[in-house]
């Protein structure tokens, strides 16, 4: 049964994504932060400044890699289709995008373009079950009657 268009501006983001990058991101900082208090004075004093940075700038490094695939999101503008996958953002006229696909099994949304390439979208991610299924019925109302 087709989905009715939703109302604009629209968002859709992955909660999966977004669950496991706050407990990882939470936990990392958890473990190393313990690690470090259970050191005796005499451990913490070998470490020099520049191991000291290298772990903060690995941990600091592991946070980002997370924020970016938490951000990753698709919105549906009246003029628009804007696409963030990590740190990149695409954006997309109505008449660009063709179609928009989700087969059982695939990790995320795939669009089609009218120059005949293709998308992903990672903001719509297949792990999310129903919700991702309504978030790919109420794209393909938008893709199949574009608004404006």
């Amino acid at each position: 049964m087709p989905a009715a268009p939703p109302a604009l501006p629209r968002t859709w983001r992955p909660l999966g994504p977004r669950v496991v990058g706050t407990v990882l991101g939470l936990g990392l900082v958890a473990v190393l932060a313990a690690a470090w208090l259970t050191f005796d004075a005499e451990t913490r004093a070998a470490f020099t400044l520049l191991q000291r940075a290298t772990v903060i700038g690995f941990v600091l490094l592991g946070l980002l890699i997370l924020f970016g695939l938490m951000r990753s999101r698709v919105t549906a503008e009246r003029d628009r289709l804007v696409v963030v996958n990590g740190f990149r953002r695409r954006e997309y006229s109505w008449p660009q995008v063709v179609a928009v696909h989700l087969p059982p099994g695939a990790p995320w949304v795939t669009l089609d373009l009218a120059d005949g390439g293709t998308a992903s979208a990672l903001g719509i991610q297949g792990s999310d079950g129903e919700r991702s299924r309504r978030a790919v019925r109420e794209l393909r109302a938008l893709v199949a009657d574009p608004p404006g």
